[in-house]
C-alpha cells in the first residue's frame, strides 16, 4: 500500500482468532482507515519467524506496520489510531470518564487476556482439562470485575454509555473467548448483551474472527 496524503501506508500483521488482533481490526474498520492485511498463523509458529521478530521483538500479534516500521501492543495501536483519526472518538471528552474507560480496557487487556493466553496456560500445565479450567477461572474473574466496575461508571448500551469506546474493543473479543471456554454467560447477562449488540455493528462484524482469512 502506497502512502497517500490522507493516510500513511498501514499493514496489519494478525491472527484471525487473536483477541488483541480483533481489537485493532475493529478500530481500523471503525475509523475507516485503509490497511493491508497479513495473516500470521500462530499455530504453525509464523509469529516466531526471524523476520517478524526482528521488527516486533515480543513476537506477539498484532503488529501494526506504519510506513515500514512495526509497532506492538494493541492498546498503543488503538491510542495512536484515536489520536490520528479522531472520529469517531474511542475515549470520552471528560478526563474522569476517560480514566474509567481506560480502567475497563485494562481490566481485560492487562488483568484477564494475558492470563488465559495459550502460551501462559501451556507453561502452567500440559493437561487439556487443567488448561481449560485455568483459563476459565481468569476469564470469569476478569468479567466479574469488569461488570462491577461498569456499574459504577456510566452503563448504557455499551461498556460506557451509548457509544463504542476502547473498553468495548477489549470486552467483546474477551466474551468471544469466554464462550469458547464454555463459561456460563448467564452470570454476565449485561456483558453478553453488549457483545450481541456489537456484533450487529458493521465494523465489529467485519473485524470478527469468522470473517477473517484463514478462519476455521
Amino acid at each position: 500500500m502506497a502512502t497517500t496524503n490522507a493516510h500513511p501506508a498501514i499493514v496489519l500483521h494478525h491472527y484471525w482468532r487473536s483477541s488483541c488482533s480483533w481489537r485493532v481490526r475493529w478500530a481500523l474498520k471503525l475509523k475507516g482507515v485503509p490497511y493491508d492485511s497479513v495473516p500470521v498463523n500462530i499455530l504453525t509458529g509464523e509469529h516466531k519467524a526471524p523476520a517478524y521478530v526482528a521488527k516486533n521483538p515480543s513476537g506477539f500479534l498484532p503488529g501494526l506496520e506504519i510506513n515500514g516500521t512495526v509497532y506492538g501492543e494493541s492498546l498503543a495501536m488503538i491510542d495512536w489510531l484515536d489520536e490520528t483519526y479522531p472520529e469517531p472518538a474511542l475515549l470520552p471528552k471528560d478526563q474522569f470518564d476517560r480514566m474509567r474507560v481506560r480502567q475497563l480496557a485494562m481490566i481485560i487487556a492487562s488483568g484477564t487476556q494475558p492470563l488465559q493466553n495459550p502460551s501462559v496456560v501451556g507453561f502452567y500445565t500440559e493437561d487439556a482439562e487443567k488448561k481449560k479450567a485455568y483459563a476459565a477461572h481468569w476469564i470469569a474473574k476478569g468479567l466479574k470485575t469488569f461488570q462491577e466496575v461498569r456499574l459504577i461508571g456510566k452503563p448504557g448500551l455499551y461498556s460506557f454509555g451509548d457509544s463504542i469506546t476502547t473498553a468495548d474493543l477489549c470486552l467483546v473479543p474477551q466474551i468471544y473467548n469466554a464462550i469458547r471456554f464454555d463459561i456460563d454467560m448467564s452470570r454476565f447477562k449485561d456483558l453478553k448483551g453488549i457483545y450481541d449488540r456489537c456484533l450487529q455493528l458493521p465494523a465489529c462484524s467485519a473485524a470478527a474472527p469468522h470473517n477473517q482469512e484463514g478462519a476455521s
